[in-house]
C-alpha cells in the first residue's frame, strides 16, 4: 500500500483549512465561553483539523515534483 495520492492529500489539506476557517468564523460570531464546551469544540476541532492541515502539507512538501 503505497499511501495517499497526491490529490487525495490536497483534498485533505484544502479540507483542513476550511474546517479551520469555520471555527475562527464560529469564534468570531458566538465568542469565546468560559464552558467545558469551549475545550471540546475549539480544542478538539482545532486539534483535528490543524494536525490534518500540518500532515497533509508535509506530506505534499516531501513529496513535490
Amino acid at each position: 500500500m503505497a499511501g495517499p495520492t497526491r490529490n487525495e492529500l490536497l483534498f485533505r489539506f484544502f479540507f483542513s483549512l476550511g474546517g479551520l476557517g469555520l471555527l475562527v468564523i464560529t469564534v468570531m460570531v458566538r465568542g469565546i465561553s468560559s464552558a467545558a464546551a469551549l475545550v471540546e469544540v475549539v480544542g478538539i476541532a482545532g486539534a483535528f483539523f490543524g494536525g490534518t492541515a500540518i500532515w497533509s502539507a508535509l506530506k505534499l512538501w516531501r513529496n513535490r515534483d
